[in-house]
């Protein structure tokens, strides 16, 4: 098996601390997607209707990020993360997944959520993935999940 990259976006941090530790027992690389234009607190209140992420998931914008993926050749299998928007990945994911060639990569969803699950993240997230990209697992951390939990999780990937 090759090399691992923990990729995520975090709105508000709990994603963030997720990615971190899942890296860290994953031995994987990590890298944050970050929106070229940071959000605010007002821009993820979603009982906001014109809230930007309701605008965004709405429209079905593409939210522009900074930075981009190093070597991503090197990288057999790419776990994803993000908070539950809408019942999937925020916009953001689906700009972030655009920008690589993932021909014959595995593909791992995680994400956090105050309530939603995740099972619908994978249907709605393929048709973004280039041909070939296999989503093999869709997996929903909470911030207090221990590294034992996720260990396992990244072990039956692999």
């Amino acid at each position: 098996m090759g090399k691992t990259l923990v990729t995520y976006f975090s709105a508000t941090g709990v994603t963030k601390k997720v990615a971190e530790k899942l890296a860290a027992v994953a031995e994987a690389d990590l890298f944050e997607i970050v929106p070229e234009v940071p959000y605010t607190k007002a821009d993820i209140t979603w009982m906001n209707p014109v809230a930007r992420c309701n605008k965004e998931k709405m429209g079905k914008k593409d939210v522009p990020v900074v930075g981009k993926v190093e070597n991503m050749e090197e990288y057999d299998l790419i776990c994803i993360g993000f908070p539950i928007w809408y019942f999937a990945a925020p916009n953001i994911i689906n700009t972030f997944v655009k920008g690589y060639d993932f021909s014959g990569k595995k593909i791992a969803l995680f994400a956090t959520s105050g309530g939603s699950d995740i099972s619908k993240s994978a249907d709605r997230l393929q048709p973004f993935l280039s041909e070939g990209a296999e989503i093999i697992s869709s997996k929903l951390f909470k911030p207090g999940d221990d590294e034992v939990v996720m260990k396992t999780w990244i072990e039956n990937l692999k």
